[in-house]
């Protein structure tokens, strides 16, 4: 990423007031583990859920939209916190629409971090667009940023850590665990 690149997306950073994530792809690996009995298992990472929850005590309010519904993603919501939550919703840009009614934030204050087909219109949709370097090409290509690390590994963590840096709210957090 050049400089001039780098500067915009840092200018487009600092206005973010809400953080939605997608769930398959993003805060887990993508991969659905079923029991014998039908049911499936996620793995999530707790690096994301910290992440997530320091976008919260910087005042960032978060999302998740997911095409899937599951009783795990709605512990792990309630687990870190976030108020809302939208599963089974393909239609990930009307789902946003309705949040954004529902919360009084707009595009402009939004920032989506998904991987996939589905995500590609709340990407396109909001001033910052994220994903993974495991995501789908097409994904890649529209998105405002792409993380270094997989999805499920650590990825919204570090999407998070670049939101606080851009509003200068990062150091100040991590001065709470020194």
């Amino acid at each position: 990423m050049n400089n001039t690149v780098a500067a915009e997306l840092t200018a487009k950073l600092q206005n973010i007031r809400l953080v939605v994530f997608d769930v398959d792809g993003i805060l887990t690996n993508g991969q659905l583990l079923m029991l014998p009995d039908g049911q499936e298992v996620k793995q999530f990472n707790i690096l994301d859920g910290l992440g997530i929850k320091l976008l919260m005590q910087a005042g960032i309010e978060t999302a998740i939209i997911t095409g899937r519904r599951s009783p795990q993603v709605e512990q792990r919501a309630k687990s870190l916190g976030i108020n809302h939550l939208r599963q089974s919703r393909e239609d990930k840009l009307t789902a946003l629409t309705e949040l954004w009614q529902e919360t009084g934030h707009t595009a402009e204050s939004t920032a989506y971090m998904g991987d996939d087909w589905p995500d590609l219109s709340a990407i396109r949709a909001c001033t910052v667009g994220a994903t993974v370097p495991n995501g789908h090409p097409l994904v890649q290509q529209h998105a405002d940023w792409c993380s270094s690390r997989s999805g499920g590994t650590g990825a919204a963590r570090e999407f998070c850590e670049l939101i606080l840096s851009a509003q200068g709210k990062l150091d100040a957090l991590a001065e709470a665990y020194l």
